[in-house]
């Protein structure tokens, strides 16, 4: 595990250094399963910039997420795009996902959504294409937590999903 980690991190650090001007895009999430509540607890974080240049792009509108406020304002907008591009199935089945609500994070939009009603399971998929629409260069890391055991993996637009084992 440690070594996944390191290599994860050390593929970010030395992609994240070009010659020109190139800005990295990159998100995390987290997706922990509580075993108690039987449910994925998922925490996204995204630029702020970023996810509202994608929105409006998306959706034909300026959106702006600089005040408390506009999340309220924005929650179905925000909700529709993440179901759109983040999906998680456990054991070949389908999960639904509810946007519970976001917040402020420095220079970051805090995302949290969950998957109720999971039973528990051995192999779980994540397909997490969120800003790839906007960014050809955009990597989602994502950790998988259940129990005692993380799980990461890096998504990119070629490569949106993957299937972990536990």
């Amino acid at each position: 595990m440690k070594k996944t980690l390191a290599l994860l991190f050390a593929f970010i650090f030395l992609t994240s250094f070009s010659a020109g001007e190139h800005e990295t895009y990159l998100s995390v999430t987290e997706v922990e399963y509580d075993r108690e509540d039987k449910a994925l607890q998922i925490v996204a974080r995204v630029f702020i910039d970023d996810f509202e240049n994608v929105l409006s792009k998306r959706y034909g509108q300026a959106i702006s997420l600089s005040y408390e406020n506009d999340l309220k304002t924005h929650k179905d907008i925000m909700a529709r795009y993440v179901s759109q591009k983040l999906q998680i199935s456990v054991d070949g089945k389908s999960t639904e996902l509810d946007f519970v609500g976001s917040k402020f994070d420095a220079d970051q939009i805090v995302l949290f959504i969950e998957a109720p009603e999971v039973e528990d399971f051995k192999k779980i998929r994540v397909e997490n294409l969120i800003l790839t629409d906007l960014f050809d260069a955009q990597k989602n890391i994502v950790h998988v937590k259940k129990d005692d055991v993380i799980e990461s993996m890096l998504l990119m637009k070629a490569n949106g999903s993957k299937t972990i084992s536990f």
